[in-house]
Formats: C-alpha cells, sequence, structure tokens
C-alpha cells in the first residue's frame, strides 16, 4: 500500500485550519488509517479544533479493545466529539470551534469510512466516485432539485455545514463500507481542493502515470491556480 498527504494554506488564508493523518502502518487494532479534517471557529480556534481533533481520535483508536472497524471509528468519533466540545468551554476564543472529520481504513478488499461535515473521500477506478456525501446546506438543495452541481460550486452558501465534530453533544457520523477493486485509488480531501478543481480534472491527474507525490502537488497546484480561496488538503491512497 502507498499513501501520501499534502495540506497548504492556499492563496487567501494567513492560517492552515486543515490537519491530515496518514499511516500506513496499524493503528491500534486497524491495520491503518487515514483522517483529513477542517477546522472553523474564530481566530486559532479551527487550527487547534482540527489539530485536537485528529490526534485525540488517533489516540483513542490506539487504545480501543474493539475488533471489528465501525466500532472501533463510531466510538472514537463519539470521544473525540465530547473532548472538543468540553475544549470549546475552557475558553472565549474558542466558542463556536469545530471541524469536518473524513476518516478511513483499509482492511482486506474493503474500505471503511466515515464523515462528518464537507470534507469528502472518492474512490477512482474507470472514474472518479464519490462515496461520502456533504453535511451542507448546498448539498440539501441539490438532493432537493433546487440547484444542480454546477450552480452549487459557485453559490453563497456553499461553505456552510450541517454536521461538525463540536456542533453538538450527539454526533452523527455518516458510515460506508465500499468494495475496492484492482486499479483503484483512493483520494480524500477538505473542501479547498473539491471547491477549487472539477471532479473531472481531479480524475485526469489520478489517471495519470506520476507517482502518488507528484499527483498531490499538482493537485494543491491547480487549486491555487484556480484562486486558492481556502486550506486544501488531501491523502491519496493506492491500495
Amino acid at each position: 500500500m502507498k499513501a501520501y498527504a499534502l495540506t497548504d494554506v492556499g492563496v487567501s488564508r494567513s492560517v492552515n485550519q486543515d490537519y491530515v493523518f496518514c499511516s500506513t502502518e496499524p493503528v491500534g487494532n486497524l491495520p491503518n488509517l487515514f483522517i483529513v479534517a477542517d477546522g472553523m471557529g474564530g481566530h486559532k480556534a479551527g487550527d487547534i479544533a482540527s489539530k485536537f481533533s485528529v490526534e485525540t481520535f488517533a489516540e483513542q483508536v490506539k487504545t480501543s479493545e474493539e475488533d471489528n472497524p465501525i466500532t472501533v471509528i463510531s466510538e472514537a468519533i463519539k470521544y473525540t466529539n465530547a473532548r472538543l466540545i468540553e475544549l470549546a468551554a475552557t475558553s472565549e476564543d474558542y466558542f463556536g470551534m469545530g471541524t469536518t472529520f473524513v476518516v478511513a481504513t483499509i482492511i482486506g478488499g474493503s474500505l471503511y469510512v466515515a464523515n462528518v461535515g464537507d470534507s469528502r473521500l472518492y474512490i477512482h477506478g474507470k472514474t472518479l466516485s464519490q462515496v461520502t456525501r456533504d453535511h451542507s446546506v448546498v448539498e440539501e438543495l441539490v438532493t432537493k432539485g433546487i440547484i444542480n452541481r454546477k450552480e452549487a460550486r459557485t453559490h453563497d452558501k456553499k461553505n456552510e455545514i450541517t454536521r461538525a465534530m463540536g456542533g453538538g453533544a450527539d454526533v452523527m457520523a455518516d458510515f460506508f463500507e465500499v468494495e475496492i477493486l484492482e486499479g483503484d485509488s483512493i483520494i480524500m480531501c477538505s473542501d479547498g481542493l473539491c471547491n477549487m478543481v472539477e471532479d473531472k480534472d481531479i480524475a485526469k491527474v489520478l489517471s495519470g502515470r506520476s507517482n502518488i507525490k507528484d499527483k498531490a502537488a499538482r493537485l494543491i497546484n491547480m487549486a491555487n491556480d484556480n484562486g486558492g480561496k481556502d486550506n486544501i488538503s488531501l491523502i491519496i491512497i493506492e491500495p
């Protein structure tokens, strides 16, 4: 298995509120672990929220005695969310802090995924397919047929999410189990990539012959060339 993570502050932001975790080695009872988090909140709160959540989650996974990956991930998400809410209550500067969270692990030929918010996971095979579903105002509008995908990319509410770690005591993650086929690759990303680079262009890069480090760097550069309006983070995995 090969995996590579990359994060960039982007063109418009001065602070990187994204945080990534990428391990092809076992973390607790999980044989590998990949996380992308996109923090939000006031000054300094967003970057603290994402870093704290990723590190707390990883530590909780290390100590879990559960064997089922969904159980391991679910319990760690609930624990992390509770600790993040506790942290937010310790300072006025942390008011409103939260983070998106997309986490994945690969066991045999199966990919296990959980997400809260609008950071995404795609599988790239013959086509690029989004596995996760955005928890956002714009996604709800698309689902209801009020706007289409093209309109969603430029909608004035495209950055408004409906779920986040730290957003409430009863955090609700969506879970997915997907079969991985030979030749598939996986990309996880914050919205700083998918809002700036269209899916067809992401797919074109992933289809190229270059190594995953070069692919990651190219995607970051494309997002920045297209405006770089947000922090950009991604993990590319070749199982």
